[in-house]
């Protein structure tokens, strides 16, 4: 009697740290499997590498996390990303400007977008959805406008310290990786221990509520749109001093894969929850699998395919063990 008490106390105790962290669970079982497939995967330059790969699409992914946890989607940041670019490399080459400039004034006109999305949407109430996906193409009309349909290139490399947000490496890290890491840590604290944090979370949960509770919760989703901005902002940062040189869409499309690691990392679409941390790990799930396809000697065209496959799965686990089920109840 009592060793089946205890045994049934062990399963109850696995299947809550399953529910928890079952996204996590998920993300090791993929670690494990391509490091048996091919040994190279786990190498510690290849391992860096993925992350480096992985640290724009990462940072941007995280500023989003805030605005989906409120209840809110934005469409706009791959559109916002080349904006960014674009932006930061030609006040670079302006002799008024130089790169001491260049990445403040860069910073002030992508935080300017933002507030544009989080008055519309915060204030004005109107659908993050439609919004946002009307900000993707008027800012992709921006973009062009202001380069004149030409892309952005840094004439002088050798001599500007531009480089060192995309190239640079401090103690063997990256530079990307720690201001990835860097970021994820500071905002993943400040969703998780402040006052502002939990105010995100009940906002999403239930707005109407929110509000009757006395939390402004147009200031608070207009903030996560600033939020998101500035780490669109601080990813443009490092594409354009990675590459020293930026194409005009080179953001596109970029809307639909961070938006994927955020509900990868556990972010329900309705709002009111995820984590940083989490979002993090549905970050590095994406950059591994097709760092691990990549290794299998996959055509590009069948890594869409079978990243789309473990995506499903990995949500699928996830999803299943929160509810203890691998089947709906319903079903």
């Amino acid at each position: 009697m009592a060793d089946t008490a205890l045994k049934s106390t062990a399963m109850k105790s696995v299947g809550g740290l399953l529910a928890r962290q079952g996204i996590l669970v998920a993300f090791v079982v993929f670690m494990v499997g391509f490091a048996l497939w091919n040994p190279r995967f786990i190498d510690i330059d290849n391992v860096f590498g993925v992350i480096r790969s992985s640290a724009i699409l990462g940072v941007m992914a995280l500023g989003v996390t805030f605005v989906v946890i409120g209840g809110n989607l934005d469409l706009s940041v791959g559109s916002m990303l080349s904006f960014s670019a674009i932006v930061v490399l030609d006040l670079h080459e302006n002799p008024a400007f130089g790169p001491a400039l260049a990445i403040p004034a860069m910073y002030a006109m992508t935080l300017a977008l933002g507030a544009l999305n989080g008055f519309l949407i915060g204030y004005l109430r109107l659908n993050s959805l439609i919004v946002t996906l009307g900000m993707l193409s008027a800012i992709h009309g921006l973009t062009l406008t202001y380069s004149g349909g030409q892309n952005m290139d840094i004439a002088n490399q050798s001599e500007t310290w531009f480089g060192v947000f995309g190239r640079g490496s401090a103690l063997g890290i990256p530079v990307p990786v720690l201001i990835f890491a860097g970021l994820a840590a500071l905002l993943g604290m400040i969703l998780a221990k402040t006052p502002f944090g939990r105010k995100v979370y009940a906002v999403g949960g239930n707005g109407t509520a929110a509000t009757f509770s006395g939390i402004p919760r147009a200031r608070v989703v207009f903030a996560t749109y600033l939020i998101s901005a500035f780490c669109v902002a601080t990813a443009g940062l490092i594409q354009a001093s990675r590459t020293m040189g930026a194409q005009n869409t080179v953001g596109q499309g970029l809307e639909l894969e961070v938006l994927a690691a955020v509900i990868l990392g556990g972010a329900s679409l309705l709002g009111g929850s995820g984590t940083i941390f989490k979002t993090v790990i549905g970050v590095l799930i994406l950059g591994f699998i097709q760092n691990g396809l990549l290794l299998a000697g996959l055509e590009f065209y069948v890594q869409f395919v079978v990243t789309w496959i473990i995506i499903i799965l990995a949500v699928w686990l996830d999803i299943a063990t929160k509810r203890g089920k691998l089947w709906s109840p319903i079903a």
